[in-house]
């Protein structure tokens, strides 16, 4: 099992900011459960005007398929109805919806 770290930003519409905010500040505990099941870890989120940053690590053995399981979840698919029209879906570029891989230049640990 390898740890692989994820950088993703995107950018939410103004007016929801708040929304977005208030969301986790009180995340639901079994959409909190997905996450650990589907092996990330040390999963954080910044917010910085209406732009977002997600930082996490992956620590399991098949990535595709844990992406898979989160989004086959009900309850991780409820959260989304919530979460996903907070974000500006084409801020980003044509082929953005919410989030965008980051490449990682520099690690230290």
């Amino acid at each position: 099992m390898k740890k692989v770290i994820f950088g993703q930003v995107g950018k939410l519409k103004p007016d929801m900011v708040e929304a977005y905010r208030a969301l986790h500040a009180n995340p639901w505990p079994e959409v909190l459960q997905t996450i650990r099941d589907c092996n990330l870890q040390n999963y954080s989120i910044f917010l910085r005007g209406d732009t977002v940053f997600a930082y996490f690590e992956y620590t399991g053995l098949d990535y595709e398929a844990d992406m898979q399981k989160m989004a086959d979840d009900p309850v991780t698919r409820k959260w989304w109805t919530h979460t996903h029209p907070c974000f500006d879906r084409y801020a980003m570029g044509p082929d953005s919806e919410f989030y965008q891989d980051m490449a990682q230049i520099f690690h230290y640990e």
